[in-house]
């Protein structure tokens, strides 16, 4: 990785975290009714592969203050790593944005049903209810907030 891509990493951690904690201002940054206005950012991977670094330090910063605790820093994060390596492979910008919403409904939904019922009876019925709230919530940042960006990136990609 050289100078270039380590800043554009570093940049979009930033701009990552940043973005989350302004939603947080909304409440839409944790919980099972989610929209992180970070979460556009995601499509990043499918122009710049070395973005996948950013988002994930990015992530981890953000979940830091996550009422879930270390299970969200450590999953949390871990779904927005998945999300953007897959976003990095793919070869459609149509596509791009189903590795973010697929892997944050799933996991996320998984940890917040955690959160909320343990791993009881009510587990299964919480995580699916979780997991389409977040994946709803994935796939306005990802497929309206995204594309915009990626639109206007792609524009002004020189490298």
């Amino acid at each position: 990785m050289n100078t270039k891509k380590l800043v554009r990493a570093a940049l979009v951690a930033a701009i990552y975290t940043a973005l989350s904690y302004f939603a947080n201002i909304f409440g839409v940054t944790y919980g099972p009714i989610q929209c992180r206005f970070s979460e556009a950012l995601t499509i990043l991977p499918f122009v710049w592969p070395e973005m996948t670094w950013g988002l994930f330090l990015g992530c981890i910063l953000t979940n830091i203050l996550s009422p879930m605790g270390i299970p969200d820093l450590v999953f949390g994060s871990l779904a927005t790593l998945i999300a953007a390596y897959l976003t990095s492979k793919c070869k459609n910008r149509w596509i791009a944005g189903i590795p973010p919403v697929v892997s944050n409904g799933v996991i996320i939904g998984a940890v917040i049903a955690w959160y909320e019922v343990g791993f009881t009876g009510a587990f299964f019925g919480a995580w699916l209810y979780n997991c389409a709230t977040v994946a709803v919530g994935e796939a306005i940042a990802v497929f309206v907030l995204g594309e915009l960006l990626l639109t206007g990136v792609q524009k002004l990609k020189k490298d």
